[in-house]
């Protein structure tokens, strides 16, 4: 055998291990797929305005995905509707790309009267539902762009004492469509007493009103000590209490993002000072999960109600007013006895002129 032959055949044998068939390099092979087709992820932010939504955006994603936003006036607000503004920007790390959607809502609770304020929001989030549905369906499904929403971030103000009537309603309207991650913002006007006990207030609402919040999945038993300790981290720092800041600031000597004030400075990416690492790290990584149950639950959920419907749009029939189902019933029944009523007399007289044949 020539030492080319040996070469070669060196390739595709495994001496050293006897048994080795090599499927045990799965994983390896759907890793460099899922890197070359890159990945696909839809943040929603919902609050009010002035809560630091965009600011806090750019901060997690070191990018500005709002370079020509025009800031209306208080007047314009009060007419303000509520609005959906996509921005779709490609951020590429150590040559993983991610295409990353962030669905921003400006005008939401800044009207007057915001009774209707979230049905723009439910009514986005469906029409993604069923444009992926539409596209799944259909003859080429090979490349189906995803902009189902993965994740909501939903920013609490930290002025209240709690949830207010607005907060309750839009997360108990949404909590069954998307994973809701509470936020409060701008927490560095919360000493740290205050932000642990609107914390524990936050949550306990939540937990009043039957809210349904995305939950960190737990960590696996074959998980090494650090991430299991950091899933704990996370899970007790919900709901976020973050500060969101792009401007570079000098303090002991190096760069950090911050806010200045006259008694000393806010850092960003500091844990001891705010939420906003934990954040990102559970952003992050639990950003497969966030897909993973928008996928098996939420879009699941939805599709197998329109299947229900027979793929028609809007709500159940059953769901149709009360009052209109119980007069269409006994209209129904009305013509129905009507009906009876006819024949029952039609029988009569054609049993009458039976008995007149008769006799004569």
């Amino acid at each position: 055998m020539s030492h080319g032959d040996k070469a070669k055949q060196g390739q595709f044998s495994n001496p050293e291990t006897p048994g080795y068939v090599g499927f045990a390099n799965l994983p390896n092979q759907v890793h460099r797929k899922s890197v070359k087709k890159g990945f696909e992820f839809t943040l929603m932010v919902v609050g009010e305005s002035g809560l630091g939504k965009s600011t806090l955006i750019n901060s997690l994603f070191l990018t500005d995905l709002y370079p020509e936003r025009i800031i209306p006036g208080a007047a314009e607000k009060i007419e303000r509707t509520v609005q959906i503004e996509a921005s779709t920007v490609e951020i590429e790390e150590r040559g993983v790309k991610l295409r990353l959607t962030v669905v921003d809502t400006p005008g939401y609770g800044d009207a007057i009267n915001s009774q209707d304020c979230f049905s723009t929001i439910i009514s986005y989030i469906d029409d993604q539902f069923e444009r992926y549905l539409h596209d799944e369906s259909g003859l080429n499904r090979r490349h189906i762009v995803d902009n189902r929403v993965h994740c909501c971030f939903y920013f609490i103000s930290p002025l209240g004492h709690g949830l207010k009537p607005l907060d309750v309603q839009f997360m108990k309207a949404i909590h069954n469509k998307v994973n809701v991650v509470p936020v409060i913002a701008k927490a560095d006007t919360l000493t740290l007493r205050e932000r642990e006990r609107l914390k524990r207030r936050i949550l306990d609402e939540i937990d009043e009103h039957g809210i349904k919040i995305y939950h960190l999945p737990d960590a696996e038993s074959d998980e090494d000590e650090d991430f299991k300790e950091q899933t704990r981290i996370l899970k007790a720092s919900i709901p976020f209490a973050v500060v969101g800041s792009n401007q570079q600031i000098e303090a002991k000597g190096k760069k950090v993002r911050g806010r200045l004030y006259p008694w000393g400075v806010v850092e960003v990416e500091n844990p001891e000072h705010n939420d906003f690492l934990k954040l990102r790290t559970m952003l992050i990584t639990h950003m497969q999960d966030l897909q993973e149950v928008t996928q098996d639950l939420h879009y699941e959920n939805f599709r197998s109600e329109r299947l229900k419907r027979g793929g028609r749009k809007g709500p159940e029939p059953e769901e149709k007013d009360k009052d209109m189902i119980l007069q269409e019933k006994e209209a129904e029944l009305r013509r129905m006895q009507e009906m009876i009523a006819k024949m029952q007399a039609q029988m009569q007289r054609q049993g009458e002129g039976e008995g007149d044949g008769s006799h004569m």
